[in-house]
């Protein structure tokens, strides 16, 4: 089998600690997110059935690797063309605060990889079901979401025509967060996936996994965040407050009100 959780605990932190470390003694946050989708890749490595994985284990593996490299490589090549992160800018001189965001990353990285860690500690197997397929399904939908999203939002800020404003055209139309909308789906998907291969604690514990992202996402550290700093930032442009009233938060179609 491959490494049991609580090996793959202490790699997952041993990292965040050891990047705790880099990042406090050259003050900089440019590879905080790149280590974060490289431990998503070694972990769902390490924890491989060292007798070989069955076909539903890398499938699951690969769609954990593909999401983690694309976003890994995307937010590091954002950060180095625009230089920081300005998520760090109150915690870039402060070790306490490093550490904090480090090690977070580390329970962010591990809650949201349980039910992948889980199904590949299996050594019985069985055959694909429509549960598998409707799991991957909607991890594709939402990683292609998620891509998409990103895509056109780094496309809009790099035309020098669009400085100053707001993307609201492409996926952003639907919803003020559409990137954030496709990873929650993405790990439904997965969970969804694995879920019939899962017995006992293990399907509540890796539950916590979507209800973890989702919850980061919405009430915690993505979209909250996102909604001050525009509101700083295009609170007196009228066709801003147009656009929050009727375009929705998370989810496209569905206007819940206004956070």
């Amino acid at each position: 089998m491959g490494l049991q959780l609580g090996k793959l605990i202490g790699v997952d932190f041993a990292i965040q600690f050891f990047g705790w470390i880099v990042s406090t003694k050259l003050r900089t946050e440019k590879f905080y997110d790149l280590t974060g989708s490289l431990t998503f890749i070694l972990l769902t490595y390490l924890s491989r059935n060292a007798n070989g994985q069955t076909l539903r284990q890398k499938i699951q593996s690969a769609c954990v690797m593909i999401w983690a490299l694309r976003l890994g490589t995307f937010l590091f090549r954002r950060i180095m063309k625009l230089g920081k992160d300005s998520r760090f800018d109150r915690m870039r001189n402060s070790p306490l605060r490093l550490f904090y965001v480090w090690m977070m990353q580390g329970v962010w990285v591990f809650i949201t990889l349980l039910p992948t860690l889980y199904l590949n500690q299996k050594r019985v197997d069985k055959s694909l079901t429509k549960t598998d397929f409707i799991g991957w399904a909607i991890w594709l939908f939402g990683f292609g979401f998620e891509a998409i999203a990103d895509r056109q939002k780094m496309a809009f800020k790099s035309n020098p025509s669009n400085q100053g404003k707001f993307v609201n055209t492409g996926l952003w139309k639907y919803s003020r967060h559409p990137n954030y909308f496709g990873e929650i789906c993405a790990w439904f998907g997965l969970y969804i996936a694995s879920s019939h291969m899962l017995v006992g604690n293990e399907r509540i514990f890796g539950f916590l996994s979507p209800v973890f992202v989702a919850s980061l996402i919405s009430f915690l550290s993505g979209i909250p965040i996102l909604e001050k700093k525009a509101m700083k930032t295009y609170g007196n442009d009228s066709d801003y407050i147009t656009y929050r009233k009727k375009t929705p938060v998370l989810f496209p179609f569905v206007n819940f009100p206004a956070i």
